[in-house]
């Protein structure tokens, strides 16, 4: 499993996630779940992964080999296309394609191939969106109603974005806000795992503004989890029912 969050707010895009894969209790392994694709000051895409780790690969490999690729149609790379609705297209119906190739492969096994992506970027002159893509392609879009996105082991990590985030925040009370959400994760479901990989993407930089690998013996992490447990104590003991 895996726990990967996006806030879209009107000073940028804050983007978090974890790196453990599990195929059971004794096949546990590290890989990356957040790619960035950019081209500084022109545009500026990541993709965050959840799910079948074939599936997940599979589609990142697809999407680099579009944009390498000189022959590659302008409507099949992410870097070619004009919008980032388009973006959200192409990504979603690679997605699918994927999903459906190792789907007819492994027909006869139970091994889910049920992937889910999280797609934020914004291109020069355009807006900064932010959209959940499904196993089968299809999306949906962070809003001022709704912020934030989360795909993968999110019920932990759900009630704090909830309750601190708006589009107002701040990038660096979001930064906290998702550093939060991830150890309320992690310290709920070993299944999920360290290190994380942070970005931020400023409204209108159109590059990575931030970006940072938290190791498990990140010290500043270690004591921000304290902080919050003991913050969380203090608060429960002073209510009175």
């Amino acid at each position: 499993m895996t726990y990967c969050v996006g806030l879209l707010l009107k000073a940028g895009m804050v983007l978090l996630s974890d790196t453990r894969t599990n195929a059971g209790l004794d096949n546990i392994a590290t890989y990356r779940k957040m790619f960035v694709f950019e081209e500084p000051g022109e545009r500026c895409i990541t993709v965050l992964t959840a799910g079948s780790l074939s599936v997940t690969q599979t589609t990142i490999a697809r999407l680099r080999e579009a944009i390498e690729h000189p022959d590659t149609a302008e409507d099949a790379s992410i870097m070619a296309a004009h919008t980032m609705l388009d973006v959200a297209e192409i990504v979603g119906a690679t997605l699918a394609s994927v999903r459906h190739d190792i789907n007819s492969k492994m027909e006869m096994s139970k091994v889910s191939t049920a992937a889910s992506m999280i797609l934020a970027g914004q291109r020069k002159g355009g807006a900064m969106r932010m959209f959940l893509i499904y196993p089968e392609g299809n999306f949906i879009e962070a809003t001022e109603d709704t912020p934030y996105l989360q795909i993968g082991e999110h019920k932990y990590g759900k009630p704090i974005l909830d309750r601190v985030v708006t589009p107002d925040t701040t990038l660096e009370d979001a930064r906290k806000a998702v550093l939060l959400s991830m150890d309320s994760t992690l310290r709920s479901n070993l299944s999920v795992g360290m290190p994380l990989d942070f970005a931020v993407i400023a409204k209108d930089a159109c590059r990575i503004s931030d970006q940072q690998r938290i190791e498990p013996n990140d010290e500043d992490f270690r004591a921000m989890s304290q902080a919050w447990s003991n913050a969380l104590r203090d608060g429960f003991l002073k209510i009175t029912i």
